[in-house]
């Protein structure tokens, strides 16, 4: 039998009806057999004070939820509102004592679902505002030659510098974008790092070959320091990503004719990589923002980059169970070491 479509109120007069009723018929069952009238007075009387006593109840009863309710959707707005925890007064009664419960549990959930949307609000106001600081400069360069080469007439030679001036801020915003595609995609989960193992030296070699070109043309020397039969367990791809990106700062900092190497060490419980440069150095009091993105020293602005490179590999890193640190003097150049967990302990 289903009991939704009825209130308390009705079942209560249900019950109450039922049970007058079967008094009675016990009443007039029991004078049918005795013939004492007696039975008949003591009869209505039980059943009247039975009807007293449950009138009492179901005014009680409803009185109880009445307040139950008023405070359950007072807590209900209160926790909509963000501002007032659960707190319902259970009088050892175990139903309410099982609302109560899930109502705290629902309240927590709440909040922490509200704090994580406010955290990622943030995150990402941060990042267009980010977004729009960084291709800000680039965009306007572009309209720059676009005008120019709109408004004047000039030499084909000119046009050809103005031509590959637009190709270098076309290839910074690419760089930029695909740089920015790669983290978020990273941050979301929607990529996801594949460790095997597999020799370092191949994934070092895959790093070194993307600033190869760079190297010739400011003629710093190279030396590698790693043996070719070490297999850790990491993912080559993105840890050459990883590696390529402190590789292009070290190149881009150190001067002509300086030098880079690349030192491995194997320890119990990591493998430590080491990128050594030349180089101008990081102030002390910046060395714990430069893992930040988009952030640059205000020192090396005239330097080609974006900020972005080595929050990717701090992102790359730390998703394979390692972490990165950096030790560096001015113009005695920078150390940046990627620990990665030794394949024992995986």
């Amino acid at each position: 039998m289903k009991t939704s479509g009825f209130s308390v109120r009705k079942i209560v007069l249900i019950v109450l009806i039922g049970a007058v009723i079967t008094a009675l018929t016990l009443i007039i069952a029991m004078y049918a057999m005795t013939g004492n009238s007696i039975i008949i007075y003591g009869g209505f009387a039980l059943t009247t004070a039975l009807l007293l006593w449950g009138a009492v109840f179901l005014r009680l009863l409803q009185r109880k939820l009445s307040e139950f309710t008023s405070d359950l959707c007072r807590t209900l707005d209160g926790m909509m509102n963000g501002n007032e925890k659960p707190e319902i007064n259970l009088e050892e009664e175990s139903l309410l004592a099982r609302i109560s419960h899930r109502l705290e549990r629902l309240y927590h959930t709440m909040q922490e679902n509200r704090k994580k949307l406010e955290s990622e609000k943030t995150e990402l106001q941060t990042l267009v505002s980010d977004i729009s600081h960084q291709t800000k400069t680039p965009i306007a360069n572009l309209k720059m030659i676009n005008e120019t080469m709109l408004g004047h007439s000039m030499p084909e030679e000119r046009q050809k510098e103005f031509l590959i001036a637009a190709g270098s801020q076309l290839d910074k915003l690419d760089f930029m974008i695909q740089a920015l595609v790669k983290t978020s995609r990273l941050e979301t989960g929607l990529i996801v790092l594949e460790k095997k193992s597999s020799p370092i030296y191949e994934t070092i070699v895959a790093a070194v070959n993307g600033v190869l070109t760079v190297l010739e043309k400011k003629e710093i020397g190279l030396a590698v320091d790693c043996s070719e039969e070490l297999c850790i367990a990491h993912d080559s791809r993105w840890t050459a990503e990883a590696l390529f990106n402190l590789l292009d700062n070290a190149v881009k900092y150190t001067p002509m004719n300086g030098n880079i190497r690349i030192v491995v060490q194997e320890w119990e419980m990591y493998v430590k990589l080491d990128v050594i440069d030349t180089g101008k150095g990081i102030p002390e009091s910046e060395q714990a923002a430069i893992f930040k993105r988009f952030y640059r020293e205000d020192t090396v602005r005239e330097v080609e980059g974006n900020g972005i490179g080595l929050y990717l590999v701090r992102e790359i890193i730390t998703k394979q169970g390692g972490y990165v640190k950096v030790k560096s003097e001015i113009s005695k150049g920078s150390i940046f070491s990627v620990l990665l967990p030794n394949q024992r302990q995986l």
